[in-house]
């Protein structure tokens, strides 16, 4: 081939390929500027959304990588390169990768559900995935609390979401269920008095809802009372073990007994044949 072919040949070629060159760096410029604004704006609607901050971040990192990944793919696009084989490998990849991590993945989503849905807050005494305790942290994947006895336990997010969900700190008030057994020997009035201003004496039980003492149950060896006083739910314990105590003292000054289980037993003696 001539030199004077060569050169007007070399120079369509570099003009052809220069100018997808100069359309891919754009792409992948402009489109990156373009992924970093989206997910600028997705942070800003999520944080309004007052959206935890952890699920934010995971969410705005999760969406600049699919943008930046799509951006790339159009770049070489341009450039000329099939890209339809490095798809279809992204999919098969991503397809592995779920199948494998799929506990992962279950963890995740539970994760999302509960930092959007909020069923409790850090802070928050509940009782949840087969055990109980003060939540300390919320994570996408783990759930922090700790037990009353001051064990932390880590509890996978999926786990949660699967059962029932008891919020021991979602309301201001709780009802403490008390149940007294008394002795039949008693009078059922005095005791119900005695209960009625052990209650009224104390300043942390809330009057409205008005508390309520009622004979629950007619016992084998006593006479049970329901007594279902309302209290901040911060005061629960405290004034769950005052109570008891208050009711006990009352009692024995006020000559009520509070009976415990009782069986008697008849013993028969048996003669032998051989004696008769």
């Amino acid at each position: 081939m001539e030199l004077n072919t060569i050169i007007p040949r070399l120079q369509e070629l570099v003009t052809f390929y220069g100018l997808k060159v100069i359309a891919a760096i754009v792409i992948f410029v402009v489109g990156r500027w373009v992924a970093q604004l989206l997910r600028n704006i997705l942070e800003k609607v999520m944080r309004r959304g007052k959206v935890d901050e952890t699920l934010i971040s995971f969410v705005g990192h999760l969406a600049y990588i699919l943008l930046i990944t799509v951006i790339v793919i159009a770049a070489l696009n341009q450039l000329g390169i099939q890209t339809t084989s490095f798809i279809a490998l992204i999919g098969a990849a991503g397809l592995a990768v779920g199948l494998a991590l799929q506990g992962s993945l279950a963890n995740f989503a539970a994760g999302v559900l509960m930092i959007i849905f909020r069923p409790f807050n850090v802070g928050d005494y509940v009782e949840a995935g087969g055990t109980a305790g003060t939540i300390d942290e919320i994570t996408v994947f783990t759930t922090h609390m700790t037990t009353p006895d001051n064990r932390v336990i880590i509890i996978p997010n999926a786990k949660i979401t699967s059962d029932n969900i008891i919020n021991y700190s979602a309301k201001e008030i709780r009802r403490m269920d008390l149940v007294i057994g008394v002795s039949y020997g008693d009078d059922i009035q005095k005791v119900k008095d005695v209960l009625n201003d052990v209650l009224t004496a104390e300043s942390r039980i809330l009057q409205d809802p008005t508390p309520m003492v009622g004979v629950l149950e007619l016992a084998d060896s006593s006479v049970n009372f329901a007594v279902r006083p309302w209290v901040k739910t911060g005061e629960y314990w405290p004034l769950f073990f005052d109570l008891k105590e208050r009711i006990k003292r009352r009692f024995d000054e006020e000559g009520i007994s509070i009976p415990f289980p009782q069986s008697d037993v008849h013993l028969y003696e048996l003669k032998s044949e051989a004696a008769q």
